[in-house]
């Protein structure tokens, strides 16, 4: 997952290959709830790791479940509808997940308990007042600790005898579907007679209502159903474990690259995008944005648990739609519009003003920074479509909203060659945490935008070039790393940098089981971090780069480094020789008085003995030998920007090259 500031994604130019989805959002905290409730121990497959479902989690342990975790399998001991008497007040923070707000308020009404339930602020101006107001009809207790009507929320204990259960419960479905489902989850509890709940007004988002009872009827709870205006919870109901069931992949994630199969051509050898862990046969009901992405122009084929899209029309063909059906899925559709041939109309989706954001303003704000023309009202949006010239760079604001910030991802196939900004991307955490990294490994790109950071030893550079990559989100190569491994398995190997032993070398260079991750550098699986940064092995290094087959063995490995999102990369010729391409080139520089006193300070720290004499002796050699060596001399890139780091702190130097970097972007302040 992506925790930086911004994402930039470069224009992107097509797509191909194969994804595998995350667990859904909504079938993952239903079954979670209803798991807890059951009796017996149930075991959830392929649940979804997300903020929403860790969020439920840790409120499900603090109500005393057993829950043991291994990777995305969970067994889950239910309490059986009861909790421990007795128990102190508890409370429970649900950050903006309403999966987990309107069914525990519910839940938890029922349970017996005493509960303060709050949120992030987004979720305290989510309206919550008409399950309350179903609930309070039934006999619950429940009172606002801010603004009525919306949470934070005190719910006190009630005896179940004395709960009214004779009288429909009237509940309104035009707000939002998770104040039904949060009564048909949570009423079996007190089910000593049928339950009748009734639904006032038209019921938005049904097929959210059939995951529902769908899901109910294998925990035991058979609802009885009269149109979408009367459910019936029979009179004995009790949730019983399943046992064991699974967790479909999320549909309303499958829209994004449904959408990029239909938006983007393929690379040769596929021309297709597969999807993995739905079908068209799923129980959810956003895997109908396979209809609306039909009626665009996409072709899509299906079978079990697997779909594969891929361009048909293009343009894509202007829809006019009832979104009712397809809530989150269809914000998807408002940015496949910019791709279509007239405007495109999404209708009856007042349900998005009441989700993580104001979706409809929220979508037509940032649209409009793309370069687009929008039109919105209480329950609708109108999208016109981009021409080339027409495409804005724009910074997509994201409103702690994961939709919008994946549905935006798509603007970076524009054919104006334009890069996205996603600012604040890691708050696609709520439901699929690596969907940025997720659609790199199927996107493709004519350029990986890359910085290069080159200098003697002892320059700074890698400190430097690591903390640059980390804070655009880029993916890192230090060069020297290569070379001293090399080195390393070199000596391991008992040879030495002699021509006669070049080719040998080379071989080893060329099957380096090498890999970095966090900061050190693995090979075969063994941290050999600190054993390449002795000075020996940077001698052995130097030596190692001199060898003209050892470079070109190592050549293509480093350029395998250039994935996207983008790639800094530090060395002494990443920029003359293995990306003189790069957008940006950097030379650091320091005095050798300089640098020797910084190495013999990172020497001492770690126990070993040297002198700043000998150091400044010995960087003033290697200077020599670098800069004078036939394959590949230290020099700076002719457009190289240099930079003296001998009087600047790191977070200058750090500061100085991200200005240079934001320099050659085209984004506009957000």
């Amino acid at each position: 997952m992506f925790s930086t500031a911004f994402l930039d994604i470069p224009a992107l130019a097509g797509a191909s290959g194969t994804v595998r989805l995350p667990g859904s959002k909504s079938i993952s905290n239903r079954v979670l709830l209803l798991a807890a409730l059951a009796s017996g121990t149930t075991t959830v497959h392929d649940l979804l790791d997300s903020d929403d479902t860790r969020v439920m989690l840790d409120a499900l342990r603090a109500l005393g479940c057993g829950i043991d975790a291994a990777g995305s399998t969970l067994r889950i001991t239910g309490i059986g509808g009861q909790l421990k008497p007795g128990g102190p007040m508890l409370p429970l923070f649900l950050g903006n997940a309403g999966t987990a707000m309107r069914p525990l308020t519910a839940a938890l009404s029922l349970l017996g308990g005493e509960f303060e339930l709050s949120g992030v602020p987004r979720m305290h101006e989510r309206p919550i007042g008409d399950l309350v107001d179903a609930l309070t009809q039934l006999g619950c207790r429940i009172d606002y600790l801010g603004n009525p009507g919306y949470p934070p929320l005190r719910i006190r204990p009630v005896d179940h005898g004395a709960l009214v259960l004779d009288a429909p419960i009237r509940v309104r479905g035009d707000v939002s579907s998770q104040f039904l489902t949060a009564l048909l989850l949570a009423l079996p509890l007190a089910a000593r007679k049928d339950i009748v709940i009734e639904v006032v007004g038209e019921l938005i988002s049904k097929p959210y209502i059939e995951i529902t009872l769908n899901l109910l009827a294998r925990f035991g709870i058979a609802v009885q159903r009269e149109g979408w205006e009367r459910f019936t919870i029979p009179a004995g109901s009790r949730y019983s474990s399943p046992g064991d069931i699974h967790v479909e992949a999320d549909a309303s994630s499958a829209s994004y690259f449904i959408a990029l199969g239909a938006i983007a051509t393929g690379a040769s050898g596929q021309d297709s995008i597969r999807i993995e862990g739905v079908g068209a046969d799923s129980i959810q009901g956003d895997i109908r944005f396979i209809e609306a992405a039909r009626q665009m122009g996409a072709q899509v084929d299906s079978g079990p648990n697997w779909l594969d899209v891929r361009r048909g029309a293009w343009p894509l063909k202007a829809i006019d739609l009832d979104a009712n059906h397809i809530p989150d899925a269809a914000m998807t559709l408002a940015v496949m519009a910019l791709y279509a041939d007239g405007p495109s109309t999404l209708r009856n989706i007042a349900s998005w003003r009441v989700k993580e954001t104001d979706r409809i303003d929220a979508m037509a704000n940032e649209l409009r920074k793309l370069g687009a023309t929008v039109d919105s009202g209480p329950d609708f949006i109108r999208v016109h479509p981009l021409e080339r010239p027409g495409w804005q760079a724009a910074s997509i604001r994201t409103y702690d909203d994961h939709r919008v910030a994946m549905c935006f991802s798509l603007a970076a196939f524009n054919p104006a060659g334009l890069p996205v900004r996603i600012l604040e991307p890691h708050c696609v955490a709520k439901t699929f945490p690596d969907y940025f990294e997720t659609l790199f490994s199927v996107a493709q790109t004519p350029e990986v935008p890359v910085i290069c950071i080159d200098g003697p030893t002892a320059s700074g550079k890698g400190t430097l070039a690591a903390e640059v990559a980390r804070l655009l989100g880029y993916h890192y190569l230090d060069s020297g790393s290569l070379y001293r491994v090399t080195g390393l398995a070199m000596r391991r190997a008992g040879l030495s940098a002699e021509p006669q032993h070049e080719a040998q070398i080379a071989a080893l260079a060329a099957a380096l089981p090498l890999h970095f991750t966090e900061g050190k550098v693995l090979l075969a699986g063994e941290d050999v971090s600190d054993e390449i940064r002795t000075e020996a092995a940077g001698m052995d290094a130097s030596r190692v780069s001199t060898l003209p087959a050892v470079r070109a063995a190592l050549l293509a490995l480093q350029q395998r480094f250039r994935q996207l999102p983008g790639l800094v990369a530090d060395g002494r010729d990443m920029g003359t020789v293995i990306f003189p391409d790069a957008a940006l080139k950097v030379f650091l520089t320091a005095s050798a008085a300089q640098r020797a006193e910084r190495r013999h300070k990172q020497l001492i720290s770690k126990g070993i003995s040297t002198t700043l004499d000998s150091l400044r002796s010995d960087l003033e050699a290697r200077d020599a030998r670098d800069s004078s060596r036939s394959v590949a001399p230290l020099k700076p890139a002719q457009d190289a920007r240099h930079l003296d780091n001998s009087q600047l702190s790191i977070e200058q130097s750090i500061d100085q090259v991200l200005n240079w970097w934001q320099e050659k972007q085209p984004f506009k302040p957000a």
